[in-house]
């Protein structure tokens, strides 16, 4: 039991947040065969070009689930990926110690504590209802924080639609670039310390807002509706998607525009520069750090980078 919720928290951790990776795969998942005829494939996610003093590289949005026919890649994504000089991820997704340390400082509560001496009597009944439809009794994640719960049950919906985190992006990436260095843009600990930082009353709030969007399915529609769009290369609904992910009064959102994006879209561009002074990369991240004027790619130009949207 414990191993499959770490699993269903890491995978909503990808698009309950829309664009975290700390993820643990279950086993790991072959690589999806090349069936399809390159010529056949279509553009999927957003794939940048970036010059600098001589040097390019390459942004690329991942999604952190998948399913089999999202692979292969697009010809272009996969021949700028050859010939970059290293792989750079939000973090390794295979280095599932790290994750467990993490879960177990920022996820869960000490010793002799429990979801019941934090949350108020209505959070703890409508948990438990919650809990009840997907046959999750509630001594099994009592340890963990609300947002962690939050992350469950949302990832839960996620995998009942077919989308599997054996088969995510970041995967697909590591196994066409074994050969080459892999280099780090964060660590667990770094983004599951974000989630920690809300207090008792955010994560309350946290956690019911993801319960109202699961029962009256605004959860899985924006989650399914940004994989869809991802898998288009919809540069306009993707925009429009994050929009109204950061966009409204609640938890959910400001912590999507001031934490998940709007702390860590800066720190992922210098840490970028920082790789780029050194030599070219390919650089995944999830798909949301690239959109708007706060993205990425604007960041990067803000500095003096040549930036060409590819696709």
């Amino acid at each position: 039991m414990f191993r499959k919720l770490v699993f269903l928290t890491a995978l909503s951790f990808s698009l309950s947040a829309h664009s975290m990776d700390m993820s643990i795969p279950p086993a790991h998942a072959a690589a999806p065969a090349d069936a399809i005829q390159l010529s056949d494939v279509p553009k999927r996610g957003a794939l940048y070009r970036v010059h600098h003093e001589g040097k390019t590289s390459y942004l690329f949005g991942t999604i952190h689930v998948g399913k089999q026919d999202f692979f292969p890649l697009e010809p272009e994504v996969t021949e700028a990926l050859a010939k970059s000089s290293a792989l750079v991820l939000e973090l390794d997704v295979r280095a599932s110690a790290a994750y467990h340390r993490a879960l177990a400082r920022h996820g869960q509560y000490p010793a002799g504590q429990t979801l019941r001496d934090h949350l108020s009597p209505d959070a703890l009944a409508r948990l438990e209802v919650a809990l009840e439809k997907v046959k999750l009794p509630l001594r099994s994640v009592e340890h963990y924080r609300p947002w962690v719960v939050a992350n469950i049950l949302v990832g839960q919906e996620i995998e009942k639609s077919g989308f599997h985190r054996g088969l995510g992006v970041e995967g697909y990436l590591l196994s066409k670039a074994s050969k080459k260095p892999l280099l780090e843009l964060e660590n667990a600990d770094y983004q599951l310390g974000l989630f920690s930082a809300m207090d008792d009353a955010q994560q309350e709030a946290y956690l019911l807002e993801n319960i109202d969007e699961i029962n009256n399915g605004a959860a899985l529609r924006k989650s399914a509706g940004l994989i869809d769009a991802w898998s288009a290369a919809d540069a306009a609904r993707i925009a429009a998607l994050t929009h109204e992910l950061t966009t409204g009064d609640t938890v959910s959102a400001r912590f999507m525009d001031r934490t998940l994006l709007g702390k860590r879209n800066p720190e992922m561009a210098a840490s970028i520069e920082a790789i780029m002074r050194k030599g070219d990369a390919f650089i995944g991240i999830g798909l949301l750090h690239l959109v708007g004027d706060n993205g990425v790619p604007a960041l990067l130009r803000q500095h003096g980078y040549e930036v060409e949207k590819v696709y």
